[in-house]
């Protein structure tokens, strides 16, 4: 039996605040206007909701654009999370060829690297590719990203997952940094998140905590 090291099972493969980082591509306007593989809303509130998360978690969270000067700035809600940090402006599509958002990355020490993007199939797929190369563990937000085309997205996550990047929903990101309930410093702040962003799951815990004799945080 092989005694090397496997990145997509056991419990080193499950995601914590301390080896993870974030990177968050390319939510802009432009890329918004002709996304369609996802109704745009749900883009919007699954990648501030994941920002939020990271923030709660204490996950470096590094912000991109490209040509912002023509695609517009960073989301408001997604920049609001993050007010202090003003995003890398690129002129690369394929943002891991772009020294400053690597070095970024590489500052943190950091090889989990989680990853949402617009558009999925170049904006999101280039980096993802590129990093594996480079040795990162990768992780694809399949729901803080999106295509020009249902296809298009669902064809870009085929060919990550072939790469061998690792599909994961923002939820599921959060639940593991969580991982434990008993991290009692980040119960309430997760709670609320879930309250903001989660949908029925959000109406859910805050039946949980209602039941458990709990509140969440204001």
């Amino acid at each position: 039996m092989s005694g090397s090291r496997n990145a997509k099972v056991g419990l080193d493969a499950l995601l914590t605040p301390e080896s993870s980082v974030l990177l968050l591509i390319d939510h802009q306007p432009y890329q918004f206007a002709n996304l369609h593989s996802h109704e745009p809303t749900m883009i919007v509130n699954n990648v501030i909701g994941l920002a939020k998360l990271a923030k709660a978690f204490g996950v470096p969270t590094l912000l991109t654009t490209v040509l912002e000067e023509r695609g517009g700035y960073l989301i408001k809600g997604l920049q609001d999370v993050f007010p202090e940090q003003k995003p890398i402006n690129r002129t690369f599509i394929n943002t891991w060829e772009d020294r400053r958002v690597v070095e970024a990355v590489e500052k943190t020490g950091r090889k989990k690297l989680i990853i949402a993007a617009l558009w999925t199939e170049i904006c999101l797929a280039m980096p993802v590719i590129h990093a594996l190369g480079e040795g990162y563990d990768v992780y694809i937000v399949t729901d803080a990203s999106g295509g020009v085309t249902a296809e298009a997205h669902d064809m870009a996550v085929r060919r990550m997952v072939q790469a061998g990047a690792v599909p994961i929903t923002w939820m599921a990101v959060g639940g593991e940094w969580q991982r434990d309930w008993a991290r009692e410093k980040t119960v309430a702040g997760m709670a609320d998140l879930l309250g903001q962003h989660g949908g029925a799951t959000g109406v859910v815990t805050a039946w949980e905590w209602q039941l458990l004799g709990l509140h969440q945080a204001k």
